[in-house]
C-alpha cells in the first residue's frame, strides 16, 4: 500500500465517514458503557464541519491512491483548560481495520500536531479510555502525558 494521502474532509466523504465512526468503539470498553455512546456524540460536529457550520472545528481524512477513505482526524480548537491558551482537542481518530499496522495512525496524528500548530496551538488535548491499550500506546509514543483522570462512579 502506497502512503496515504491526507486531505480536508468533503461532504462526499461523509457516508464513509459514519462508517468509520463506530471503530472509535473497537475495544474492551467499559462494561457500564454502550457501544453507541462513544462515538455518536461526535455525529452532529462531524456533520456541522462537512456542512461548513463551524469555522472551530476540521476534519482531514487519509486516503488511499484511488481516494478511499482509511481514516479520519476531528479536531476542534478551543482553550486550553487550565492555562487558557490557545489548544486545540482531538475529538476523534480513526483507522480503518484494513488500514491497521501501517502505521497510519501515526502520520494521522503528526498531520493533527503540525495542522493544530500552523493554526496557533500551544497545546494538543485528548481523551483516552484506559482500556484502550491501542490508543494509549500511540499517545504515549507521541509525548503525551497522561496529566489527568476522569474518574468516574455509577450511581444507579
Amino acid at each position: 500500500m502506497n502512503e496515504p494521502n491526507i486531505r480536508p474532509a468533503t461532504p462526499e466523504d461523509q457516508a464513509r465517514l459514519l462508517e468509520l465512526l463506530p471503530l472509535l468503539a473497537d475495544f474492551d470498553i467499559p462494561q457500564a458503557r454502550k457501544p453507541e455512546d462513544l462515538w455518536l456524540g461526535d455525529v452532529p460536529l462531524l456533520k456541522a464541519v462537512l456542512a461548513g457550520n463551524t469555522d472551530q472545528s476540521f476534519l482531514d481524512v487519509a486516503v488511499n491512491e484511488e481516494g478511499y477513505v482509511l481514516g479520519l482526524a476531528l479536531i476542534t480548537m478551543r482553550e486550553e483548560l487550565l492555562s487558557h491558551m490557545p489548544s486545540a482537542h482531538l475529538e476523534a481518530i480513526v483507522v480503518s481495520p484494513e488500514a491497521r499496522g501501517i502505521g497510519l495512525g501515526r502520520t494521522l496524528l503528526q498531520h493533527t500536531e503540525a495542522a493544530v500548530k500552523k493554526r496557533g496551538a500551544h497545546s494538543l488535548s485528548l481523551h483516552v479510555f484506559n482500556k484502550n491499550q491501542r490508543a494509549k500506546s500511540l499517545y504515549t509514543s507521541h509525548g503525551f502525558d497522561n496529566e489527568l483522570i476522569r474518574a468516574i462512579k455509577w450511581l444507579d
